[in-house]
């Protein structure tokens, strides 16, 4: 019997127990993104962010490529009804550094005295493109948009007595601050140019700065010393604010009365610019790999990418390897400030490089190396270390996120402590309803005036210079202003299909754009701003950036009158309230708007049915004249009340935004 029982029981056991069902195996690793955790699990990235819902991530937050921590991405595998197993760890060797690095001190007895570098600072329009001019005799200022200098410019100057000076020009405009510092970083002496008749202004305080950050000697030019106006001396005081103290106050700066544009006292200049070279023992080693700085770098139609280099160490030959930040070249063709072909450079002189296989950045340390092969490997380990930095710091980003968004859902949930889990749940979904209704890619953040841009420029500088204004943009509660895309060169088809796309505007600074691109940008209704003077550009941008802005209603009162008396007038069967008015100010116009007004509260706004003068229907009635009126609506007028009548004026509104010039 006891066997017969323990048959049966096993029988009934085998027909009750469900069958066991295989769950999905789904191999997660540390630090899994959202995207590759959905392509583990063979979701998409709108089931993983559901999957969170109702957790304390911020969803709202995420992206395909947010990094999301272990307990969550176990979360994810378990409400989804899968079972997660880590995934073997490969060793993940260490990258020897590859980067190539400047050479140590050379032999004294290697070097050889070497032409100063010598930068030409100071404020917009005091002369100092025209100092140049008149040193090495050609037309620079008449090439110049508006008679600004916006590049930098390197040249070689050779003195009647047999010394060589290379000269470096920086724009003097407030948005060329980065392109000065340049300058001064590789310079051994700047030479400040102030006019004698304007005096210190806002960039030749700036050069004095750049000056002594770079510990650079200075000499002082005050320029313009032909005019009527001009008060040398005063000059000369005024730097004394600023610690720039002359030889004639007991300090050790030479300061030389010139006119740059009349040729006056250049020779005093140039003896004073060579006896501080000579002090300063300016020596360099010819020989051995090359070490310089990149001052320009832009696109030419003929020649692909092209560099200005200062030479600071080696001499620099035709199919010498180069490397600059994360860009390599052999060296195809070397031409100097005039364009003429030259087939060496040796240390403190300008040249042009061609041969880049893309634009290096403006300020980059030029350094020679051995092959092809090592250019490519430093491009790589440059290229590497700058993406490690980046998910460094955007980790850091996405944890502080995380940070701040788990106190607000703990702050959120302490409010609800005291509820059941039922209760507390309806809470939540009551106030979250309209995020749960929609999946995480259909949200749309709420209408706010924005303002893609894409930017182009004739060189990498011009290019920087623009970015460094409108990074001083501070008016996003207004319109948003977006650089989605900035590069060196024409205006290209892809840069107009890109604004398209952005419902954006592109704007070239020194650029053209072919036929074909501005047909194309017609067509597609893109805004196409080409600029030669960068604070026409910014003026523009401004205007834009203002158009963008909802215009600002104002009120202007146009006419006042007092109910004197209420009657009723037979309109076909109905009676309707008519209220006797005088008008005391002004005038009422039936065609617009109109308020009632009880002492201090507003009873009613709208417009009138009818108005009219003794017995005619009129537009307008007078100060002085009585009217009668009927308003729109059901409303209790009285003795006493004010109807105000009213227009309402749109004005365009401005952006706050100041660029400062």
């Amino acid at each position: 019997v006891i066997l017969l029982l323990l048959l049966l029981l096993l029988l009934l056991l085998q027909y009750c127990v469900k069958p066991k069902v295989e769950k999905q195996e789904v191999e997660i690793r540390q630090r899994m993104t959202v995207a590759a955790l959905a392509d583990a699990m063979n979701k998409d990235f709108d089931h993983v962010v559901e999957a969170l819902l109702n957790t304390s991530v911020d969803v709202d937050s995420l992206d395909p490529g947010s990094v999301l921590e272990e307990r969550w991405i176990k979360e994810v595998v378990t409400r989804s009804g899968m079972k997660f197993r880590w995934a073997k760890l490969s060793e993940s060797k260490e990258r020897p550094n590859r980067d190539a690095f400047r050479r140590p001190p050379a032999d004294p007895s290697n070097l050889v005295p070497r032409p100063p570098v010598v930068t030409i600072m100071g404020h917009v329009d005091h002369g100092k493109t025209t100092l140049l001019d008149s040193l090495r005799k050609s037309q620079i200022v008449a090439t110049e948009a508006g008679g600004i200098t916006q590049h930098i410019g390197a040249f070689l100057v050779q003195l009647p007595t047999g010394e060589k000076i290379t000269f470096l020009d920086t724009p003097g405009h407030a948005a060329f601050s980065a392109m000065r510092a340049r300058g001064a970083n590789a310079t051994d002496i700047i030479i400040l140019v102030v006019a004698a008749d304007d005096g210190i202004m806002n960039q030749t305080v700036e050069s004095i700065q750049h000056a002594r950050r770079a510990k650079v000697p200075m000499i002082v030019a005050v320029n313009k010393c032909d005019k009527p106006q001009a008060d040398p001396d005063t000059v000369k005081q005024a730097l004394l604010a600023h610690d720039v103290v002359c030889e004639e106050f007991g300090g050790d700066i030479q300061a030389i009365h010139i006119s740059a544009l009349k040729g006056d006292n250049l020779l005093a200049l140039t003896e004073a610019t060579v006896a501080l070279a000579e002090v300063l023992e300016l020596k360099a080693e010819p020989s051995g790999p090359v070490e310089g700085l990149i001052i320009e770098s832009r696109t030419d139609k003929g020649k692909g990418p092209v560099t200005t280099a200062i030479v600071q160490r080696g001499t620099l030959k035709r199919g010498c390897v180069l490397v600059a930040g994360k860009s390599w070249a052999k060296v195809r063709f070397l031409f100097d400030e005039n364009g003429r072909t030259v087939m060496e450079a040796g240390p403190s002189s300008a040249v042009q490089v061609v041969g880049w296989k893309e634009l290096p950045s403006a300020g980059e340390v030029l350094l020679e190396v051995e092959s092809e092969q090592r250019a490519r490997e430093v491009v790589d380990w440059r290229s590497y270390q700058e993406e490690q930095q980046k998910l460094e710091e955007e980790q850091s980003v996405i944890e502080l996120k995380q940070k701040l968004h788990l106190e607000e859902y703990k702050k959120e949930r302490e409010g609800l402590a005291h509820l059941s889990w039922r209760r507390r749940k309806s809470v939540l979904y009551q106030a979250n309803k309209t995020k749960f209704s929609m999946r995480p890619s259909e949200r749309t953040q709420r209408d706010h005036p924005n303002l893609p841009v894409i930017i182009k420029g004739d060189v990498d500088g011009s290019v920087e210079a623009i970015l460094n204004v409108v990074d001083s943009y501070d008016a996003q509660q207004q319109c948003e202003l977006e650089v989605v895309h900035f590069g060196i060169g024409d205006v290209s088809e892809n840069d107009v299909n890109m604004a398209d796309t952005f419902a954006g505007s592109i704007y070239g600074f020194n650029v053209g754009a072919s036929s074909s691109v501005q047909q194309l940008a017609s067509k597609r209704g893109v805004p196409l701003r080409l600029h030669t003077v960068i604070y026409k550009l910014i003026d523009e941008l401004k205007e834009e950036l203002s158009s963008k802005l909802p215009p600002l209603i104002s009120e202007n009162v146009i006419g006042e009158a007092t109910v004197l008396a209420m009657f009723e007038v037979t309109v076909g069967k109905k009676k309707v309230p008519v209220a006797g008015c005088r008008v005391q100010k002004g005038q009422l116009d039936r065609r617009l708007k109109f308020r009632m007004i009880r002492g201090r509260d507003i009873i009613w706004e709208g417009s009138l049915v009818t108005l009219k003068h003794h017995k005619d229907d009129v537009n307008t009635v007078r100060t002085g004249m009585d009217c009668g009126l009927s308003i729109d609506g059901d409303i209790d007028v009285r003795t006493g009340d004010v109807i105000v009548c009213f227009e309402k004026l749109d004005s365009p509104q401005v952006t706050s935004w100041d660029p400062g010039f």
